[in-house]
């Protein structure tokens, strides 16, 4: 069970890495905003396998929030984007 937690940490730690990158690298809104996103779902996948492997559910609000607060969000980022192509 170790080897595989270990696995699993290497992976995500490399998954948010890259969307790091994305982050800062950009090159436009819309990519920053996919890996905003990215981010976010491995925060919840993380505090899911953390429940997982600990055999709890105190994380479950906590991954509700931050479920919550990327859909928002990604709502956010796609209406600033449509507003600035389509001007009225």
């Amino acid at each position: 069970m170790t080897a595989l937690v270990v696995v699993i940490l290497i992976v995500f730690a490399v998954a948010a890495v890259l969307a790091l990158i994305r982050l800062v690298v950009g090159p436009s809104i819309l990519d920053r905003a996919v890996a905003a996103d990215v981010l976010l779902t491995e925060v919840v996948c993380i505090l899911g396998a953390d429940m997982v492997i600990n055999h709890h559910t105190r994380s479950l609000p906590a991954m509700l929030i931050i479920a919550a607060v990327g859909v928002f969000g990604s709502i956010a980022v796609a209406r600033f984007v449509a507003r600035k192509e389509n001007p009225r």
